[in-house]
């Protein structure tokens, strides 16, 4: 196959910093490996040199999310500045690895497109979607997949128990890593949960905790991957367990009826298409008592360090990291020229 030059975008100034640096260095690396080019680029402080990202991968991620930091270039709106960077000539294609705040919310999909800079993973629609929980849910409704009931802030702790019952989830409706979420007990525990997930964005969702088995699907270029199962040590999937050894027990392949395997991976494919996802995304579902599939979220830039569950899904599937870092900058120039042509795989995501 023919060699690629990719600038791999990464970093940024969320609470998920730590997550983004640790996911674009290791994807830089695999694609180096698998035979391409690539440039590495921190949007808040530019190209990385290749010892910067050496300690990027053998630093890995903290215990703890990162306090806020230096100003985004992306928030900075100056997104243009990349096409200003020499290393940046000849780019083929760019990869976005950035969770959390601008990078992962449409905004940098946006700016990409007014740059012409032709880019993998979903556009603005889909990143804003799915960034949005509370926008998702009422997508999922209306597609007919289940997802837990909610309610949005302001609602009173009485009228959120008496809807939701406890205990409940309490997040911010934007952001990963579980950061502000909290799960509720007891009825006057729950304006500190508000006030801690007010501390990450100015919007609260309250959610029905159904428990069950967490289950994850990655998808790749409208595959889905076998389907993973989380088990934290904690009592959720918190922060902590998503990023620290030995804190959680993730199953590839879960080890669950094929039956329910098989409508996990169907659901996961109707929730990529109900958002208007491409190329790659993640999925996490609720597996109750009674066997029914909760959609939790979709996750348009899933984790990418080499053990994050899109790549362990994919390596289930025999799909080393290189080859499936390739396949996913790959499947988005097929996408792009299908598109430049007017073929029927143009999408509107």
């Amino acid at each position: 196959m023919s060699r690629l030059r990719i600038a791999v975008l990464m970093g940024g100034t969320s609470g998920e910093r730590d997550v983004s640096l640790a996911s674009g260095a290791q994807v830089a690396k695999a694609l180096r490996e698998g035979g391409h080019e690539v440039v590495a680029f921190d949007t808040a402080r530019g190209v990385l040199s290749r010892e910067d990202q050496a300690r990027l991968v053998a630093a890995g991620v903290g215990i703890a999310p990162p306090p806020p930091g230096s100003v985004d270039l992306l928030e900075s709106g100056d997104i243009t500045a990349l096409t200003r960077v020499p290393e940046m000539e000849g780019v083929d294609v760019v990869l976005p690895i950035l969770h959390g705040g601008t990078g992962e919310d449409g905004t940098l999909q946006a700016l990409l497109d007014l740059t012409g800079l032709p880019y993998a993973g979903s556009g603005r629609l889909g990143c804003t979607l799915s960034m949005d929980k509370e926008v998702s849910k009422r997508l999922f409704r209306d597609a007919g997949i289940p997802t837990p009931d909610w309610l949005p802030h302001p609602a009173t702790p009485d009228e959120v128990v008496e809807r939701l019952g406890l205990p409940l989830i309490v997040k911010p409706p934007s952001g990963g890593s579980t950061l502000g979420l909290s799960l509720v007990k007891e009825r006057d525990a729950i304006e500190e949960a508000v006030e801690l997930a007010l501390r990450y964005e100015d919007r609260v969702l309250y959610e029905a905790y159904i428990p069950g088995r967490e289950l994850t699907v990655g998808v790749v270029g409208g595959d889905a991957l076998p389907v993973g199962e989380i088990i934290p040590e904690h009592e959720i999937f918190d922060y902590e367990c998503k990023y620290q050894p030995g804190l959680a027990r993730e199953v590839f392949p879960a080890h669950i009826p094929n039956a329910v395997a098989e409508r996990a991976r169907e659901r996961a494919l109707q929730v990529h298409e109900a958002l208007f996802l491409r190329d790659f995304s993640r999925v996490d579902f609720i597996l109750d008592e009674a066997g029914e599939l909760w959609c939790l979220e979709a996750n348009a830039l899933p984790g990418m360090t080499a053990n994050s569950l899109l790549p362990r899904a994919a390596r289930a599937a025999g799909i080393p990291f290189p080859h499936l870092c390739d396949r996913i900058a790959r499947t988005a120039l097929a996408r792009i020229e299908a598109a430049r042509i007017g073929t029927p795989e143009d999408s509107a995501g």
